[in-house]
């Protein structure tokens, strides 16, 4: 492999090694990439008639890099393995998962680091949008089908004719402000704090470009459950202040949704992954006190 390199990519003949990375719901394949000048890459392969798809995501994470958030830069694209894989190489972001290390810092502490989360995000919705990528319709046709397709299976949760009423009434709350580039899968998760207390953002590989606001619901589904001042921090920072009703409401209508279909959305990766987000059903009725209220109970502005 020495000779030629690692999987036929240019210049990888100086590399030392490449270790799995199996952390992730990602269909990539990863890799911890050493080089001989002690550089840390990490490199994601994928299948190559994703070119197009990939080509795009690697322009797109450019413009990400280019606002000077700590992020994993993007630093080169193309195909290997004799064009049976594209790849992507990006810089490693050095640091412990910072969804766990939330639980263990002081709340004042969460509070600010969530803070600085709100920060990054509102710089990426800051990318000014090219007019090529301006989304033709919304996703609320999608986010109906996709109700449907929870209440036609065999995974419809207790107490959840008024969650479906409560989307299927308000489903016009969401998308009523500009589309922005969004990061896809803002979460703790996805984030990195170095040894100097700050945030890196991993794993832009879900990007889209649709509602900011939907960038938001996440906190209810992974958020809260490490840290309720860190999700309180990023939504205050990110509004600098009090979030308008319509953010609220819009959010409780991505909340419920998530709700129900990330049950259906879970059944392809077994019974342990169906009982979280069960879970996370019932921790969501109960912050919002079964959708009627559009404010949940954890959110405050202050610790």
């Amino acid at each position: 492999m020495k000779d030629k390199g690692f999987f036929g990519i240019p210049g990888s003949t100086d590399w030392l090694g490449a270790e799995p990375v199996l952390k992730g719901w990602s269909s990539d394949r990863k890799y911890l990439v050493r080089t001989a000048s002690d550089e840390k890459l990490l490199l994601r392969l994928s299948d190559a008639d994703r070119f197009d798809e990939k080509k795009k995501e690697f322009a797109v994470v450019s413009l990400y890099a280019g606002t000077g958030i700590c992020m994993s830069r993007p630093l080169d694209f193309g195909l290997c393995e004799e064009g049976r894989s594209v790849y992507m190489l990006l810089a490693w972001l050095e640091g412990r998962d910072l969804e766990e290390v939330l639980p263990c810092l002081p709340v004042d502490e969460q509070f600010r680091l969530g803070a600085e989360a709100g920060s990054i995000l509102k710089r990426i919705h800051s990318i000014p949008l090219a007019a090529e990528d301006l989304p033709s319709e919304t996703k609320r046709p999608k986010k109906l089908r996709q109700l449907a397709a929870y209440e036609q299976s065999g995974l419809r949760m207790q107490g959840d004719e008024a969650v479906i009423r409560f989307v299927k009434e308000n489903i016009g709350s969401i998308w009523t402000v500009p589309p922005v580039y969004q990061h896809g899968d803002f979460h703790p998760g996805n984030l990195i704090i170095s040894d100097g207390g700050s945030i890196g953002v991993i794993d832009f590989n879900r990007w889209e470009i649709g509602d900011p606001y939907e960038e938001f619901y996440k906190l209810q589904s992974f958020g809260r459950e490490v840290s309720v001042p860190y999700s309180c921090g990023q939504i205050f920072a990110y509004f600098d202040g009090a979030p308008p009703e319509s953010f609220w409401r819009a959010l409780a209508v991505y909340v419920a949704h998530a709700s129900l279909y990330s049950v259906k959305w879970a059944e392809k990766f077994g019974e342990q992954e169906i009982s979280g987000m069960r879970r996370r059903y019932f921790e969501a009725l109960a912050d919002y006190d079964g959708f009627t209220r559009t404010v949940p109970k954890w959110y405050s502005p202050s610790v």
